[in-house]
């Protein structure tokens, strides 16, 4: 995936995410619902740390080809 490729399915993503928040608009999510949504949050946090490996390399003087995605276990782990 390109940088825009990322920031396209990025946008996809967010736009289900809001989706499905708006959809039970003061109603809990069904089980599955809740199980899209964390699958939809882990997703973003991959595409995101994707791109900022890509623009970090880019930045370094190195192939952003080489940026690779992290697994969840990672990501998901990060301090804010």
């Amino acid at each position: 995936m390109n940088d825009e490729e990322i920031v396209r399915h990025i946008g996809e993503l967010a736009e289900e995410e809001h989706a499905l928040e708006r959809a039970d608009a003061g109603q809990s999510l069904s089980a599955a619902g809740t199980e899209r949504l964390r699958a939809i949050e882990v997703a973003l946090d991959q595409c995101w740390d994707l791109l900022r490996q890509r623009r970090a390399r880019r930045h370094a003087g190195q192939d952003p080809e080489q940026a690779s995605a992290r697994p969840e276990d990672v990501v998901e782990r990060y301090r804010q």
